[in-house]
């Protein structure tokens, strides 16, 4: 008895470690990533904002097609198995090959569709690959380091790539023209470097190997995931492209103001996420009980919401705190007091499913999330509303979503914790 209490006190100390190392590490991005927002969306017009915000969107959503989704399988096998990392970074840089001509078409269709009349490719492209091939690639270093225990150094890679970002944005601010065009070579130099960073000082040491005996084992589930992953992004991101075709260019920006606000206030959120994605892929005990359920989702939804209060006051107060162009949009900020909760809890329960290794489910899930996200958020701008009236009818529509997701997600998960992972 007292040897299991001995066990579950180092247990629970080791979480807390893990989790406050996490937490170091996004409030320190927090506070990096607000002087990035400030500079950039005070240095830019609103619709040149709105247009690098929806151009990243699109780069975000791409670059979860990198490698067809052999993130999952290489950050599995940090986590239970990493004698095998070597073995498996082989097989994530052979997807990487194979993805990029893949990913090149679409964002060329992509460029045509949306951005065709507003913004010149070789700009588009330059956002695109500082997405796709740099920050995904310093995302993927992070999500080894976590898989092998090293919160710490994971999260000091975030706070020093963002710092990156955040000096070209103030490079960009004091020295440039402020055009979007010569913000994509600020953008993208500073992306390289964080890639560059993190492949060379924090990647694990590891003898590449080449076993494709072993890929073919894990691509269903990694085709599965990358599906689900492009669709989870599609869903969170398509907003802004909705946005930006539907509202031009000014009202895209405006929402990507607000949205980026919205999403400071989850970093937190996501560390948590991070610890119990990881708990989940050993023992899915956790969720046989409603009580846990319960208080799972209301901590996610009141952490949620008090940051975006938190910023919210913060505004109120100090209306220019954050430049000329967000002091134009602060005051919309509290009509989306709802989003966050609603928001961070769809992606709460997609970490559910994945780590109980629902992969296909998952991408089920997101599939029918981001097509009603699109024909709710595709009605709302389409009746021409005051833009403070359809800022505040997006808490209804992430309402909406959340029940869903909730409704799907928990009928999926019946029986979990008896089922193999």
């Amino acid at each position: 008895m007292i040897a299991r209490l001995k066990t579950l006190a180092t247990t629970y100390k080791d979480t807390v470690r893990a989790y406050l190392s996490m937490i170091g590490g996004s409030a320190g991005r927090l506070v990096i990533s607000l002087v990035y927002f400030i500079a950039i969306a005070n240095t830019l017009s609103i619709s040149e904002f709105g247009l690098f915000a929806t151009a990243s969107a699109c780069g975000i959503m791409l670059s979860r097609l990198l490698a067809f989704g052999f993130v999952s399988p290489l950050y599995r096998i940090a986590t239970v198995k990493q004698r095998l990392l070597g073995t498996y970074t082989g097989g994530f840089l052979a997807g990487t090959a194979l993805s990029l001509p893949v990913i090149a078409l679409a964002a060329w269709v992509t460029h045509r569709l949306v951005f065709a009349d507003q913004m010149a490719i070789s700009t588009f492209a330059k956002i695109i690959v500082a997405e796709v091939l740099c920050w995904r690639i310093m995302e993927i270093v992070v999500i080894v380091s976590y898989g092998i225990n090293r919160f710490g150094s994971g999260s000091w890679l975030v706070v020093m790539a963002t710092s990156f970002k955040t000096a070209a944005a103030l490079a960009f601010a004091i020295l440039a023209d402020g055009s979007l065009s010569t913000w994509a070579w600020f953008y993208i130099a500073a992306n390289g470097l964080a890639a560059l960073v993190a492949i060379v000082f924090f990647y694990p040491r590891v003898r590449l190997r080449w076993k494709p005996v072993l890929y073919m084992r894990r691509w269903a589930d990694a085709i599965s995931v990358a599906g689900a992953e492009m669709l989870f992004y599609i869903q969170s991101e398509l907003d802004k492209v909705l946005v930006l075709s539907l509202g031009g260019a000014e009202a895209a920006g405006i929402y990507a103001m607000i949205m980026r606000l919205v999403d400071l206030t989850a970093l937190p959120v996501r560390a948590f996420l991070t610890l119990l994605t990881q708990k989940l892929m050993r023992t899915s005990a956790l969720l046989e009980q409603l009580k846990y359920r319960v208080m799972l989702e209301a901590g996610v939804a009141s952490i949620s919401t008090a940051g975006l209060l938190a910023m919210s006051g913060f505004l109120w107060v100090f209306p220019n705190a954050l430049g000329r162009n967000v002091a134009e949009v602060a005051p919309l900020l509290i009509l989306v007091a709802l989003v966050p909760a609603f928001r961070n809890l769809v992606e709460y329960h997609s970490e559910l499913l994945y780590a109980t290794g629902r992969t296909f489910v998952r991408m089920l899930v997101l599939a029918s999330l981001g097509a009603m996200k699109a024909l709710l958020l595709a009605y709302l701008l389409g009746l021409a509303l005051d833009i403070p009236v359809w800022v505040e009818l997006m808490n209804i529509l992430f309402l909406v979503l959340y029940a869903q997701s909730a409704l799907l997600t928990y009928r999926a998960l019946r029986g979990a914790a008896r089922r193999p992972i």
